[in-house]
């Protein structure tokens, strides 16, 4: 029986929404096509009607995953951005999360292609970041600089407190300190004004 372009969409979109929610949570290489099928509600032959590979499921999921993070804090003023991102909610919702702080040790090590879905999905987040900065000062000089040093120095504190236990004090204290950085320099920028 054939599908509708509309169901074959959806299940689609389905496939790609639960591949990036895995892979956030376990890594590209942790997550299988049949475990990634039975979790997305189809077959595991299904997959193949949409997907040539799992590495070009990887691409597509880590574009929406990039999008997602970017929907998500659109609107929303630079230094609130910093409080959410920075906050412990994010660094255990993992699955959930910024596909930057979940999946960027991973993608090194992935095709060209996949890399090259992650370089403009940072830029993307760079600018946003830069967007964010800018609506606080007039002057955009050393913005750019300044919004790729806040991203990494945030995706960075997630990554490394992610990487401590949970009960260990360190993963804590790698976010607040951040945070207060982060915010301190976006701060120090409006005085400027």
């Amino acid at each position: 029986m054939r599908i509708t372009k509309e169901k074959k969409q959806e299940n689609y979109d389905r496939i790609v929404a639960t591949a990036s929610e895995l892979f956030r949570e376990r890594g590209f290489d942790g997550v299988g096509v049949a475990e990634l099928m039975e979790r997305a509600g189809l077959t595991h032959g299904g997959f193949y009607n949409h997907f040539r590979s799992k590495e070009e499921l990887i691409a597509e999921s880590t574009e929406n995953g990039l999008s997602e993070t970017l929907q998500r804090y659109a609107g929303h003023d630079v230094l609130d951005v910093m409080e959410l991102y920075l906050a412990r909610e994010h660094r255990d919702g993992r699955g959930q999360g910024c596909t930057a702080a979940a999946l960027s040790c991973d993608a090194a090590r992935q095709p060209e292609k996949t890399k090259a879905v992650f370089a403009a999905g940072i830029e993307k987040l760079v600018r946003a970041v830069e967007g964010g900065i800018a609506r606080h000062h007039a002057s955009s000089a050393g913005g750019r600089a300044q919004a790729i040093a806040i991203l990494a120095q945030a995706v960075g504190a997630i990554v490394l407190s992610r990487a401590c236990p949970d009960d260990f004090p360190l993963a804590d204290e790698l976010l607040d300190a951040c945070l207060a950085d982060c915010r301190d320099a976006i701060e120090n920028r409006m005085r400027e004004r």
